[in-house]
């Protein structure tokens, strides 16, 4: 991890962008089909509104370079998972 330029943000290396890689697809790949479910209670414009809604948060994400950030990225996407996976609309 390397600090950048004093001011207190930890900005992640490379290196840590690609061990977070796998978790943040995974936590992406598993909301989308969460959102799939028969279970919510959505029509089919709304799912794929909430689906565009998703994608628009990774994609902007993605390119954070902040650790705090990805990991609140992270949390925030467990979270909604969990959500989802009650049957309820985040």
């Amino acid at each position: 991890m390397a600090k950048g330029g004093g001011r207190g943000l930890i900005r992640a290396t490379a290196e840590d962008l690609w061990r977070n890689r796998p978790l943040v697809l995974s936590l992406y790949r598993q909301i989308l089909r969460a959102l799939n479910s028969p279970d919510l209670p959505l029509g089919h414009a709304a799912r794929l509104a909430k689906k565009a809604e998703c994608r628009a948060i990774f994609l902007f994400g993605a390119e954070e370079r902040s650790i705090r950030n990805t990991r609140d990225l992270v949390d925030a996407a467990r979270h909604t998972l969990g959500v989802l996976e009650r049957g309820r609309i985040p």
